[in-house]
């Protein structure tokens, strides 16, 4: 069987920085440049949540050669369009322009890495726009905060403990210093992966970017390797929050294993199994047949430790969480108790790689699709996705239900209105 994927090439500079070049030879004269950094919410301290998705605002403020906002004006001069996100694991910035603008792109990149100024006033206003951006994500969105108390309760060693916005109070008593520290750190050629896909040729993309960063230095060492390991769980637990909502919301976790782990495939597939598409178990039992929820879905968090898989719903008015939860529950034991039909397997595997071979289409999607697994430090899960989909049974599904979704291994967080 042969890979969907397109080819990659892959070259590291003096500096430690790694370049991957995916040309998608289709005649679309479009490209993706993506800078990613290996550092994210799990790099932080505890006290100190937050500054990864801080430094991603700050990033496109003013450096030794741009005023602050130039690179978003410069980009959309020519045509490009850009943005940037910070995961639990990794930080991501992409231009998505004409093949033409690769090397502005990456010269406006190289500039952030090496000249980012990190001024003190640039750096106060920015901390409101995110306080604010807490507030209206998290604090005063019941689905946001419900999400964010999840992390809180599933995770109580590791840095997944908190979401990549962090905590208000730590939001609010960073200083620049703390910033600074952190950029001077993470922000370094060693630590970065220049990512570009599209309609480009591979000796172009080498050439450009070792031209704008092979001069750039290293600062200082990376601290080592995180050691922190959440324990396994000794115990289901279940916490009731208490937020203005007009309706009760519930989500149930379970941890499973790192992204690299061969039960992966298995467990995504479930996943679409019980919530994706129209015709799938939850949204058939639970939303058209029972009436119980507005939304529902699980989802198979693969991150860089081991991660959590999830499930979440929204009630429907007047319908009680517990409800929800029982109709969870049993839908899980039916498929520990062998619940599923071969059929159903066909059908995931037609769909997930539909979906697999779709994505490849779009130059941003394959250069994040890389990236987030060359930024872990493992491409292999992505290079044999196809194959372990096409290998995947009935058999597998079972046993990961067994093997994760079990009681002891269970954090279940329900929210509703204080009864008063």
């Amino acid at each position: 069987m042969s890979s969907s994927l397109p080819k990659y090439y892959t070259k590291t500079l003096e500096n430690g920085l790694e370049i991957v070049a995916i040309p998608m030879k289709n005649g679309s004269g479009v490209i993706s440049t993506d800078v990613f950094y290996k550092v994210g919410s799990r790099d932080e301290k505890m006290g100190k949540s937050g500054i990864a998705h801080m430094l991603e605002h700050l990033n496109f403020k003013s450096t030794k050669n741009l005023k602050a906002g130039e690179f978003d004006e410069i980009v959309k001069g020519f045509g490009g369009m850009n943005n940037a996100s910070t995961s639990f694991d990794y930080t991501h910035y992409y231009i998505k322009s004409a093949s033409k603008n690769m090397d502005k792109s990456l010269e406006l990149f190289a500039d952030l890495m090496e000249n980012l100024t990190l001024k003190d006033e640039e750096f106060q206003p920015e901390r409101d726009v995110v306080a604010e951006e807490r507030r209206w994500r998290t604090d005063n969105n019941p689905m946001g905060y419900l999400q964010f108390r999840l992390f809180n309760n599933a995770f109580i060693y590791h840095p997944y403990h908190w979401t990549p916005i962090g905590f208000m109070s730590d939001i609010q008593n960073w200083s620049i210093t703390d910033i600074r520290d952190f950029h001077s750190t993470y922000y370094q050629p060693k630590n970065a992966i220049v990512v570009i896909a599209g309609d480009i040729d591979e000796k172009n993309v080498f050439a450009s970017v070792e031209k704008h960063f092979k001069k750039i230095k290293n600062k200082k060492e990376i601290p080592s390797k995180l050691h922190t390991i959440e324990p396994v769980q000794d115990g289901e637990k279940t916490v009731v929050i208490n937020k203005e909502s007009a309706v009760q919301m519930i989500a149930i976790t379970y941890h499973i294993p790192n992204f690299e782990h061969e039960d992966q495939v298995a467990l995504s597939a479930l996943s679409e199994f019980l919530s994706s598409g129209k015709s799938s178990i939850l949204q058939k039992k639970l939303v058209d047949e029972k009436r119980l929820v507005n939304t529902i879905y699980a989802y198979n968090m693969e991150l860089k430790d081991p991660g959590i898989f999830m499930f979440m719903a929204v009630a429907n008015e007047g319908v009680d969480a517990k409800e929800i939860e029982k109709e969870i529950l049993d839908t899980i034991a039916q498929i520990q108790k062998g619940d599923i039909s071969q059929k159903d397997i066909d059908k995931i595997k037609i769909n997930t790689k539909a979906d697999f071979i779709f994505s490849l289409e779009s130059s941003t999607e394959v250069a994040s699709l890389y990236g987030s697994y060359f930024v872990r430090d493992n491409i292999k899960p992505l290079l044999n996705y196809e194959k372990n989909v096409d290998k995947l049974t009935k058999e597998d599904l079972i046993n990961v239900a067994k093997k994760y979704l079990i009681k002891s291994n269970s954090t279940t967080v329900i929210l509703k209105q204080e009864e008063k």
